[in-house]
């Protein structure tokens, strides 16, 4: 079992990939995703330019078949909602992940914590506010404003 100072450190390499999408991913905010298997880092991904992929989607396109054990770090909710992409949330679930981390809530009306309980409704363990803190700052100018 990973300690919060391991949670917070794959958190960060999510982090990081977040600012590995701009400028491409404008207007969609630059969001980034890690997989880890039993502790190791399996594979990252980072929101594409619009109508492509999103972070989730990106990072699993990486691996073949099911993602069964995995745990997915996520610097922004999954999106609950189809527009130009499928949901992430429904992918993750589809695709067998296990647990979920994630930095921050998404203040898209469209999303706004039904991701996260879509997540949990499937029997996914979902951990909310990771590294929140950092990831807020980096995010908050692309995010949703009321």
């Amino acid at each position: 079992m990973l300690n919060r100072k391991s949670h917070v450190e794959f958190m960060v390499l999510a982090l990081e990939e977040s600012k590995k999408a701009l400028p491409h991913c404008l207007p969609n905010p630059p969001v980034g995703c890690v997989l880890v298997q039993d502790g190791t880092f399996m594979a990252s991904g980072y929101t594409k330019e619009p109508g492509s992929d999103h972070a989730e989607a990106s990072v699993m396109q990486s691996i073949t078949g099911s993602l069964e054990g995995m745990v997915a770090y996520v610097t922004l909710e999954p999106c609950s909602f189809h527009g130009r992409t499928p949901s992430c949330a429904n992918a993750l679930i589809e695709r067998g992940i296990k647990e979920v981390f994630v930095a921050i809530e998404d203040p898209d009306p469209r999303n706004s914590g039904r991701g996260i309980r879509m997540l949990r409704d499937a029997g996914i363990t979902v951990t909310e506010n990771i590294l929140s803190d950092s990831v807020s700052q980096f995010l908050s100018p692309y995010l949703y404003k009321n």
